[in-house]
């Protein structure tokens, strides 16, 4: 049985949520998300509180219970804290710089990259170390792997885009013969 499903999300006074059929809309200010149930759990909506019902008690609606309640968590703390990602740039010329709503990338090929970062992402670089802001946790994290797919850090110089807490297993290099 799913001990996060039991859980009620409890969200701000400022936050509205709102229901129509199996979709769920939180708002706050301009952002809006929607939560789409698929009809998979039964949820109800009591002043500042969402709680969600089990449908049945089969493995699958196990499953959703606890999933679809993680996932409205998940908004209810994008709208009020926010989610950020970093990512550092590590390597000779290697460059970053944010124009507007697109990132300008210097990652040793031949063109630059240039990423259209999506309407709920914002960017900011310094130095050598991009930061990723928004209130749509899935989106970011796409848009990080995205980013850090363009040049992955290699074992043995750590040259590339990693993610500031990652930390790259460092491989020997050749050595010499005696």
């Amino acid at each position: 049985m799913s001990r996060i499903g039991k859980k009620p999300v409890e969200f701000a006074a400022d936050i509205k949520v709102s229901t129509n059929g199996n979709v769920i809309t939180f708002a706050k200010g301009k952002n809006s998300v929607d939560l789409d149930t698929k009809g998979n759990v039964a949820f109800e909506v009591e002043g500042n509180v969402l709680t969600f019902k089990n449908l049945s008690e089969s493995r699958e609606h196990r499953a959703f219970w606890g999933t679809y309640r993680a996932l409205s968590q998940n908004i209810v703390t994008g709208l009020t804290t926010g989610y950020e990602k970093k990512l550092e740039i590590n390597g000779v010329g290697y460059r970053a710089a944010v124009k507007g709503k697109v990132l300008n990338l210097q990652l040793g090929f031949s063109h630059d990259i240039n990423y259209d970062l999506p309407e709920a992402v914002e960017a900011s670089v310094e130095k050598n170390v991009i930061t990723l802001k928004s209130h749509d946790k899935q989106t970011l994290g796409q848009v990080a792997a995205e980013i850090r797919s363009f040049r992955p850090p290699e074992p043995y110089k750590g040259k590339g885009v990693k993610y500031v807490e990652e930390h790259i297993v460092r491989k020997a290099g050749k050595t010499a013969k005696k």
